[in-house]
């Protein structure tokens, strides 16, 4: 079993694969176009449960995003964003 990279480690594997190699641009821009969908807002309760779906899938890729902006130093954190007076 091989030990797991740290959490730095990964963040910075998720950018360089998916920011600066052209094949991981590609692959995160389909991935956005196939799972980031807006809420359904009609329907009754099929739009409810076509949204739950949509949000489970768009939460991997925004994961991804998440990654990548960690990794570039973005804090995605917004209760410990500070706010210049």
């Amino acid at each position: 079993m091989t030990d797991r990279p740290s959490p730095k480690d990964l963040q910075r594997y998720y950018r360089e694969l998916f920011e600066l190699d052209s094949r991981g641009v590609a692959i995160l821009n389909d991935l956005l176009l196939q799972f980031a969908k807006p809420a359904v807002l009609k329907g009754g309760i099929d739009a409810v449960i076509e949204t739950y779906h949509r949000m489970g899938s768009n939460a991997v890729v925004q994961h991804i995003v998440r990654q990548i902006n960690r990794a570039n130093g973005v804090n995605d954190n917004p209760s410990t964003l500070e706010i210049d007076p």
